[in-house]
């Protein structure tokens, strides 16, 4: 079997995580709003001396539009979330050097952990327990248009 990679390329991430402050919201213009988080994603391992030694890594992500809008009522401070999305990178100049930063663009978001004891019957589910969504399908957290074969339930 002869395969040509050279010409292909895969832009994906993929991870869980928790969230490291509040998402800062913004509309940027004529409606189109922008959600900025980042997630804290943690290795643990033992090193060759024996020592527990733990690495985190911090990713930051942006939603924009409706992501936006289920980021900014859904996700606080503390929340594991699972998040796929690609790698994106901006340039702007400043005292003239050009400076470089590398996000996420999120592309599906879901909610992870369980729902807080002290959330009342009538308010929106937070959380569920699982990689299962735990928003209404109607707030399903996709770029793309909500229909039944997106949702994973």
């Amino acid at each position: 079997m002869n395969l040509k990679l050279n010409k292909m390329s895969v832009n994906k991430f993929i991870g869980i995580g928790r969230i490291g402050k509040d998402p800062e919201t913004r509309v940027v213009s004529n409606d189109f709003k922008v959600a900025n988080f980042s997630i804290a994603i943690s290795e643990k391992y033992t090193n060759k001396a024996g020592e527990k030694v733990e690495n985190t890594e911090w990713i930051n992500c942006q939603a924009t539009n409706k992501l936006a809008e289920i980021v900014e009522k859904y996700v606080k401070k503390g929340d594991q979330i699972y998040i796929e999305g690609k790698f994106k990178t901006r340039s702007w100049e400043k005292d003239g050097v050009k400076l470089y930063a590398t996000y996420i663009q999120v592309e599906s978001l879901q909610m992870l952990g369980s729902k807080p004891t002290n959330q009342t019957s009538d308010e929106p589910a937070k959380y569920e327990t699982g990689l299962r969504n735990s928003l209404p399908p109607t707030e399903y957290a996709t770029q793309g248009q909500v229909d039944d074969e997106s949702l994973p339930f």
